[in-house]
């Protein structure tokens, strides 16, 4: 008999926006919880970023709402209050970042809902929390990244720069989720619900939080270096005679394997400038330089393969398009093709739960749901009967 999965007869309600709440969300339901996502007539905004459907749903849709219900709802008509309450009644957690302002009015705020189900569990995420200057402020993931040091580092004087990929968004989502698995484990012993609340800044910290804690400690005042690590070498990304690998060296024991692949284990490990990580990374010039020099004469292929072979960590730099056709990426199997969305010209490979669990294995991830697909059923589902549900959309409610 097949175990249900860990969130198996929860409820979410996704009023989330953009990524850092929607893909909040989307984790819970992987792990099995039934998420509703709640978004205005016309859709949100994040449907339609890098569209990749004929309808205009983009990528960040994909990513942050496979395998959710879809109900349209203008939260400034009347009876739209009644309505969301209704809702929250059936509801286990409510998934939110948007303005306090705006929680307020529309009623989600954590008094309102609690009001209306005692044990409710509201999960929010914001730029700045709810305290300090900045906390009416909004934010999306590079502010998180500005503001926490990391592109200063990141890049080089006078240029900082930005990751592509959003850590901050997405980080924030994943450490939301796994309050919100405390949170339910809370209440599955006390009967309780609570708030739970992510930041995007109190994520960046926490990603780039080595880095300050030395700052803090020493006043060392780093600047960037790029793609250079600054505290071992060789570390660093490195160009082939057809592309790019990154290699990262940490520890004596990988120097040494280095050094004995450099065919210069005695000039490389009794060099007293090279006895640490750190005075390594103090010292890296000649140690790029050898690294450069030995990659330039080289494929990517082969550079990879000798490396591979002297147990040093490598790995190729890829376009998109690569990573997508690299035979691990396929082997782990944390890809799905969702095919069976209208307007697509290719299938959509959208990442499902980034983790294995042996006994209750994560949902993968099933096509999204078109603009209010479900409104109807939830309604009826609510109590609402078909003349109700026609009023509603007549006044715009729905």
């Amino acid at each position: 008999m097949e175990t249900p999965a860990v969130l198996a007869g929860i409820r979410v309600l996704d009023f989330g926006r953009y990524v850092a709440g929607p893909y909040c969300a989307t984790l819970l339901g992987f792990l099995g919880a039934e998420v509703i996502r709640v978004e205005r007539r016309e859709g949100g905004e994040d449907r339609y970023i890098a569209p990749v459907a004929e309808g205009g749903e983009g990528g960040v849709f994909f990513q942050t709402a496979c395998g959710k219900k879809s109900i349209t709802l203008d939260p400034g008509r009347p009876g739209a209050r009644a309505l969301i309450e209704r809702l929250v009644a059936t509801a286990d957690v409510v998934v939110a970042n948007l303005p306090a302002a705006q929680m307020h009015k529309m009623g989600i705020d954590y008094p309102a809902l609690k009001a209306v189900k005692p044990d409710v569990i509201l999960t929010t995420l914001t730029a700045f929390g709810d305290h300090g200057p900045y906390a009416a402020r909004g934010g999306f993931d590079g502010v998180g990244q500005a503001m926490s040091g990391a592109m200063y580092i990141t890049g080089v004087p006078g240029s900082p720069v930005k990751a592509a990929a959003p850590y901050v968004d997405f980080g924030t989502a994943v450490l939301a989720a796994l309050g919100t698995l405390a949170a339910l484990l809370h209440r599955e012993r006390t009967g309780e619900g609570q708030e739970v609340k992510g930041t995007l800044l109190g994520t960046a910290l926490a990603v780039f939080g080595s880095h300050l804690a030395e700052q803090g400690a020493t006043g060392i005042n780093r600047v960037g270096t790029g793609n250079r690590v600054q505290t071992s070498a060789p570390s660093s990304v490195f160009a082939t005679r057809d592309g790019h690998l990154l290699t990262h060296v940490v520890g004596n024991g990988l120097f040494r394997r280095w050094a004995r692949l450099m065919g210069e284990e005695s000039r490389w490990m009794q060099d007293p400038q090279l006895q640490s990580d750190q005075a390594r990374g103090d010292h890296a010039e000649a140690i790029i330089e050898r690294m450069s020099a030995w990659c330039a004469e080289r494929s990517t292929a082969e550079a990879l393969a000798a490396l591979e072979a002297a147990g040093l960590p490598a790995g190729p730099v890829y376009t998109p398009q690569q990573a997508l056709d690299d035979p691990q990426v396929a082997a782990m199997g944390f890809l799905s093709a969702i095919a069976d969305y209208p307007g697509l010209r290719r299938a959509v490979p959208v990442s499902g739960l980034p983790v294995s669990l042996g006994r209750t294995p994560g949902r993968a991830p099933t096509a999204p749901p078109r603009l209010g697909e479900h409104t109807d059923a939830l309604l009826r589902e609510l109590g609402y009967d078909e003349a109700e549900i026609d009023r509603l959309r007549a006044d715009a409610v729905i």
